[in-house]
């Protein structure tokens, strides 16, 4: 089992179970930080003074602190401990259950589990901790479908971008020059329409209305 676990969690740890769920798996050095620079800090101390982490449990949202801080959230943590030390070991534990956030963490910054913050979350983690020991991916059974067949398209933010302008009743005409007024690539019409078409076809819609119904189901928009 994990020897060393840091927990990034804005809620109060001592009283959430986190800690006693894991110590109960044996773990003997669980750490907590209440924020994502301080959780940072800990990772590059420890990982400077070769006594590393093996793993990090990180929320994603943290409550605003009334010092500035320069990781804001637990995506940012992860992005940047990542680079710090690639070898290590990432579960996200969190309240988010929107397809499209759980796609872009799982599928760009390679998270070993992803449980949510239900009834079940605590055992739900021990699962995860256990599952990623062990070398295999976790996620919570009831969020699985979000990397499943027509779900599993990957969603970028120009393409949320035109399924919000879409809803707003934007005609492709009009997107366009929304995206050149923002300077985002590609722009033309005949992008526009293209991207939109894709889209339908991966979300089985049969216009442009439907596809706004689906995506907004799947949390996108």
């Amino acid at each position: 089992m994990f020897k060393k676990v840091l927990i990034a969690e804005d809620a109060d740890f001592m009283s959430s179970g986190i800690k006693v769920a894991l110590e109960n798996m044996q773990i003997p050095n669980v750490e907590y930080a209440q924020y994502c620079d301080e959780a940072f800090l800990k990772l590059k101390k420890a990982w400077l003074d070769n006594e590393p982490f093996d793993l990090l449990v990180s929320d994603l949202s943290f409550k605003d602190n009334i010092h500035e801080q320069r990781l804001e959230s637990g995506e940012d943590l992860i992005a940047e401990a990542k680079k710090l030390q690639p070898t290590l070991k990432t579960v996200v534990f969190s309240v988010e259950d929107k397809p499209y956030r759980i796609q872009q963490l799982c599928n760009e910054l390679a998270v070993n589990a992803y449980v949510w913050k239900s009834n079940h979350g605590q055992r739900e983690l021990k699962k995860a901790v256990q599952s990623v020991f062990n070398g295999e991916f976790f996620i919570t059974p009831q969020l699985a479908h979000a990397l499943r067949d027509k779900e599993a398209f990957e969603v970028t933010d120009y393409d949320v971008f035109l399924l919000k302008h879409l809803a707003e009743g934007l005609d492709q005409k009009e997107i366009s020059e929304a995206l050149k007024n923002k300077d985002i690539k590609p722009s033309s019409v005949s992008s526009v329409e293209k991207r939109l078409k894709l889209l339908k076809e991966n979300f089985n819609a049969n216009n442009p209305t439907q596809l706004i119904a689906i995506t907004k189901d799947f949390g996108l928009i």
